[in-house]
């Protein structure tokens, strides 16, 4: 099921909404939230529903060994076979692919390519139990003696299918016990109003340029490949960001705080800071639980860098430009570290900036070419080694055409709510008058992202596919 269908947005919501409101008791909340996140992953995944289950089950078991066997050794076993398990699962059901196509290459061999799809949100509930398991192991949450309980956490549908990465130890309370004011639901709606304008209003308009310009790359010319390129990056985010503003936002309404997932990384001055802003979720899971891995039998800076976006890369696909675009920003971040924060702070603001902003934008391109041809197409075309030349009527008109699309895209990566909060206060305005403005914002949006959606095809948000 999709948050930007008026299925969910009429039905299914406001019916989970109805029921939940009627159950008594958290019991029997979690219960609801159970019932119905098991329906919203069933819709899109009925078969898969049970891989989810195991998983569920198995590291549910290993959690509560580590718990009664923790000193005695047993803990240690258990803690690695559940993440062996996990990351077996993810390994057959998203690499098996890529990984035998690979072989069949080097080796010439002709072993059967398995054709298995992809289940939705497996990278992202495969790294909730892993950091779950882990967390136990370290002492840092204890085990969850339900399993009722601990299928919510992994089933919640809020974020079940492209995150951001819950940890347990986030939401461990409030499984228990959690109470939901007013102010919450009001922050709850706005934020889910906001997260589906993202998706409908811009990332999904923004995505006719880039399917246009990069989708035909052997057609674009110079300018048209950068262009395509800009303009994806502006719908990933779009797209990504408003998936993690919903997520957050059903969140808040059914009484779960969930961390933020985004902080207007266009703001960022380095590739460093980009990343401390981008999908800070899966960031912040690579830096805690694989960036101080031993290799060799040591903990080792550089080796941990190269293994965390190694794993960066690879977690988002199983194609090579994955893995290219993974080690690309590990170099990035390399050079800035050995260059330091005291050195790189002394480079004028603006060339950080444009710097930055050329390597995120080559990044993007690297991205959303999994066709190593049409990826080295690209880069010649950008580049000026293209033939079709600098610029073309097309690019012009779509310039021309999509200029206020472009400027609003531009506007929104900036922290405007925050403004406007910062703004209001400085000139007094009642929390009660923000709050009314708020909602009749919301509302707006709402219906106009409700007229955009009728009649309209299926647009999955990007990340259902990594």
């Amino acid at each position: 099921m999709v948050f930007s269908r008026l299925f969910f947005i009429y039905i299914f919501l406001p019916v989970c909404l109805l029921c939940y409101g009627l159950a008594r008791g958290t019991k029997h909340k979690n219960t609801v939230l159970i019932f119905f996140s098991l329906i919203f992953y069933a819709w899109g995944e009925p078969v898969y529903i049970f891989l989810m289950l195991a998983t569920a089950a198995v590291n549910y078991a290993a959690a509560l060994f580590i718990g009664k066997y923790r000193g005695k050794g047993g803990d240690t076993a258990a803690t690695v076979t559940a993440v062996v398990y996990d990351l077996l699962m993810l390994g057959v059901f998203k690499y098996s692919g890529f990984i035998v196509e690979n072989i069949n290459a080097v080796f010439s061999s002709s072993i059967p390519v398995p054709d298995i799809r992809l289940p939705i949100g497996i990278s992202f509930y495969t790294f909730q139990t892993i950091s779950y398991i882990i967390d136990c192991h370290w002492e840092k949450v204890e085990p969850q003696r339900s399993f009722r309980n601990f299928l919510l956490y992994i089933s919640l549908f809020p974020q079940l299918v492209a995150g951001p990465i819950v940890r347990y130890s986030t939401i461990e309370k409030e499984i228990n016990e959690r109470t939901v004011q007013l102010s919450d639901v009001s922050y709850g709606l706005n934020r889910v109003a906001l997260g589906l304008a993202k998706k409908v209003l811009l990332a999904n308009q923004i995505s006719l340029i880039s399917d246009k310009f990069l989708g035909n790359i052997g057609s674009s010319t110079m300018l048209g490949a950068w262009y395509g390129a800009i303009a994806y990056g502006l719908q990933l985010y779009f797209d990504f960001s408003g998936y993690s503003d919903i997520a957050i936002g059903l969140g808040r309404i059914f009484g779960f705080h969930f961390d933020e997932n985004f902080d207007h990384p266009f703001m960022c001055r380095d590739i460093t800071e980009f990343w401390q802003r981008w999908h800070i979720s899966l960031g912040t899971f690579f830096r805690d639980y694989v960036l101080y891995i031993p290799i060799f039998g040591k903990r080792r800076k550089y080796g941990g860098l190269l293994l965390v976006w190694l794993c960066t890369g690879i977690w988002h696909g199983a194609s090579w430009n994955f893995v290219i675009w993974g080690l690309y920003y590990g170099l990035f971040i390399f050079i800035e570290m050995l260059i330091g924060k005291k050195r790189m702070k002394k480079v004028p603001v603006a060339i950080r900036h444009i710097y930055s902003k050329f390597v995120i934008i080559t990044g993007f391109a690297i991205f959303y070419f999994e066709d190593m041809g049409k990826l080295g197409t690209f880069f010649k075309t950008a580049f000026g080694l293209g033939r079709n030349g600098f610029i073309a009527v097309q690019d012009k008109i779509s310039l021309v055409n999509n200029v206020f699309l472009l400027a609003a895209a531009v506007i929104c990566c900036f922290p405007i709510i925050k403004t406007i909060k910062d703004v209001t206060d400085k000139h007094f305005v009642t929390k009660a008058t923000m709050s009314s403005a708020a909602a009749v914002a919301s509302a707006l949006l709402l219906l106009i992202t409700s007229i955009m959606l009728v009649d309209s095809t299926t647009n999955p948000f990007l990340y259902f596919r990594f």
